[in-house]
């Protein structure tokens, strides 16, 4: 049971941070860094502030073990996506706590965990005690967009003496009470592979008076949008798959089927299980580039892939052929490298742990190993170091579905027991990972 001392803590800590408008682009992350240096240096913990670009520094703080077990890395980062105000009901970097409530940009994504795994840090300096591993505390900048090589990426390349056995990272916790009765909580295992497409569709320029003369690619480009949202390629069970719908006990071993069936379990099963199944190539932008009176000779569009692990780039462009068939002239550009993809094991002292707390927590609920279908800075740790790495913050009291429309969102919350239970998890798993 927390007490009333942690429960302030952690809430005024995330509420300071969400106050520090770290929206990325640009990021400014420098401050929040800044002010968990001073936060931690009050738990007698001296932290570094690292990184190529000074707006953009990372915090680095780490707990020396007793070289009796494994070391953990905490890893959260400081940047938020941008929030329009249209929609709130209170301004995005208030940090307001309303109804049981703490409301703003990061509640959910991803200003919460990073502030619960400070406290928990924090704590475990102030009491004197040595864990059985280096704890290290990692708040890191552009996890948002990751495009300027200032963050995570950055860090597990260029600081390899950081390198930790186990890693807790955001992407899962979530409690799912089933339609037919049980409870699970998922835990992230790994993430999809992420790139940018530029799909550029051709035609024939000309003068817009004359629009018969011409070969408009912006229809073209409208047709293709249509097709690729229609495309529904066929599901695969990959071993990601397999054992998310094991854990399950789907009665199903025909993927589609499986994934029907556990839909019908949670609607928030039914949006990610899909996904797990398949390539995604979602139009997210159009651009043509001439004046309104200029027919352009091609147009562009935008789409976000995220790619099963082990897909490769020829896989991808495959699928965009077959959607679009074979009556729209097109190349395809990724725009960023094809990145992601990386899973960590489940038989692992770090997942017994958080097998332990959930039973502990919630008797008779279980763990929901999941491949994510975003991004998250996991990845970079466990390619450049072979870190076992999971995302797992307990969301016990948030609706999931409301946690899940949240981040990103308008008026982004979180319980504040949510919060409080998420600094116990991290007590909990720092002092138990030796034990697992």
């Amino acid at each position: 049971m927390a007490t009333p001392e942690l429960r302030d803590e952690v809430v005024g800590l995330a509420q300071d941070l969400i106050r520090i408008d770290t929206s990325n682009p640009p990021g400014n992350e420098t401050p929040a860094a800044e002010l968990l240096a001073e936060y931690l240096a009050g738990a007698g913990v001296e932290s570094e502030l690292v990184g190529p670009d000074p707006a953009r520094l990372n915090l680095v703080a780490q707990i020396e073990g007793s070289g009796e077990g494994p070391s953990l890395m905490l890893i959260a980062h400081t940047d938020v996506v941008p929030a329009p105000a249209a929609d709130w009901t209170v301004g995005p970097f208030e940090g307001r706590v309303r109804d049981g409530q703490i409301i703003g940009r990061g509640a959910a994504d991803m200003k919460n965990e990073l502030a619960a795994r400070a406290v928990a840090f924090a704590a475990v300096a102030r009491s004197g005690e040595r864990p059985a591993g280096d704890v290290v505390l990692v708040a890191e900048a552009d996890e948002e967009r990751n495009v300027s090589d200032v963050g995570m990426s950055w860090l597990a390349r260029k600081r390899p003496d950081l390198r930790c056995d186990y890693a807790l990272n955001e992407g899962g916790g979530l409690l799912l009470e089933l339609a037919d009765g049980r409870r699970v909580v998922d835990v992230s295992i790994g993430e999809k592979q992420v790139t940018s497409l530029r799909i550029r569709v051709f035609g024939r320029a000309g003068h817009a008076s004359v629009p018969s003369r011409c070969d408009n690619p912006v229809r073209h480009a409208a047709t293709a949008v249509q097709r690729l949202l229609a495309h529904r390629p066929p599901g695969r069970l990959d071993p990601s798959l397999e054992r998310a719908l094991s854990s399950l006990d789907a009665p199903h071993t025909d993927a589609e089927a499986a994934v029907a069936w556990a839909a019908e379990q949670h609607p928030a099963l039914a949006d990610l299980l899909p996904a797990m199944t398949r390539i995604t190539v979602t139009p997210t932008g159009l651009a043509a580039g001439e004046p309104s009176n200029v027919i352009p000779p091609f147009a562009d569009v935008i789409c976000d892939c995220r790619a099963l692990p082990g897909d490769t780039e020829a896989r991808i462009r495959e699928q965009v052929a077959s959607a679009l068939g074979t009556d729209i002239r097109h190349e395809i550009e990724l725009i960023e490298p094809l990145e992601g993809g990386t899973e960590s094991p489940t038989d692992t002292a770090l997942y017994r742990v958080c097998e332990r707390y959930v039973g502990e927590r919630l008797p008779g609920a279980t763990l929901l190993p999941v491949v994510t279908p975003g991004f998250t800075d996991s990845h970079w740790v466990r390619r450049e170091h072979g870190t076992v790495a999971y995302g797992f913050a307990p969301v016990f009291a948030t609706d999931p579905l409301a946690y899940l429309d949240a981040a990103h969102g308008a008026d982004e919350a979180l319980a504040i027991d949510d919060l409080v239970e998420m600094a116990e998890f991290h007590l909990y798993a720092i002092r138990e990972l030796a034990r697992a």
